[in-house]
């Protein structure tokens, strides 16, 4: 698949996502390649005056960034009440819509934001859907500094093998915008129960959040390319 494909691709969900917005309400912002397509359509359609009296809550520095550049006004948590539809990508879709998310170390800001939401829409290409989580994504856990080592040995003992993220272009690992630090775990056989280890992970004492999001996604808009047109489907 030609990368221009892909990215027709992409912008096609992040199209999708934004048409379904309306007039009035709340928006989470998520993170992430696809749904920065996502904010740039909601900031085309308030310029055209298709969309008025939008306000976005950003999920990451990325997202707030995004949302400026576009024009769409942003609020946050301690000022609404409600947040009526949230946009985001994942990692990983499985067939129940659970996910993986935290290829981009939001997660946490995104778990708050996204399981508010009245709506959550999940924009995701199909390489992204898979039979079982955890078998070729890697789980994130964000976890405060002091607690990493301590961190590390519980997840062991819980079967999963645990590895501090490193930097790209940066010496050292990576800090989320909560100053935090991310693990990121194989399961050898993937996760069997997404909802139960989601509890278990954030019961350690140091975790703040993992990236298994469960029971909050609502719709999940998947970009495919077939004979080289882009489409998308509900899954």
């Amino acid at each position: 698949m030609s990368d221009d494909a892909v990215t027709l691709m992409k912008q096609q969900v992040g199209k999708a996502a934004a048409d379904r917005v309306q007039s009035g309400t709340i928006v989470g912002l998520g993170t992430g390649s696809t749904t920065a397509y996502a904010i740039q359509y909601i900031g085309e359609r308030l310029q055209k005056g298709e969309l008025k009296d939008i306000k976005g809550i950003p999920t990451s520095f990325q997202a707030s960034v995004l949302a400026k550049k576009y024009g769409i006004p942003l609020t946050s948590l301690d000022e609404v009440d409600r947040i009526d539809v949230a946009i985001d990508g994942a990692d990983e879709v499985d067939p129940q819509k659970q996910l993986i998310k935290g290829g981009g170390a939001a997660h946490t800001r995104e778990k708050i934001v996204d399981s508010l939401a009245e709506q959550f829409i999940v924009v995701v290409d199909s390489s992204k859907l898979v039979n079982k989580l955890g078998l070729s994504f890697l789980l994130p856990v964000e976890v405060i500094p002091m607690a990493m080592t301590p961190v590390m040995r519980a997840i062991e003992g819980l079967g999963g093998e645990p590895t501090l993220r490193m930097g790209v272009k940066k010496a050292g690992p990576v800090v989320t915008d909560e100053g935090n630090l991310v693990i990121d775990v194989k399961f050898a056989n993937g996760i069997e129960n997404p909802a139960e280890l989601e509890k278990t992970l954030n019961n350690i004492p140091g975790v703040l959040e993992n990236g298994l999001f469960v029971d909050t996604a609502d719709v999940i808009l998947v970009g495919e390319v077939k004979d080289g047109q882009p489409s998308v489907r509900e899954a």
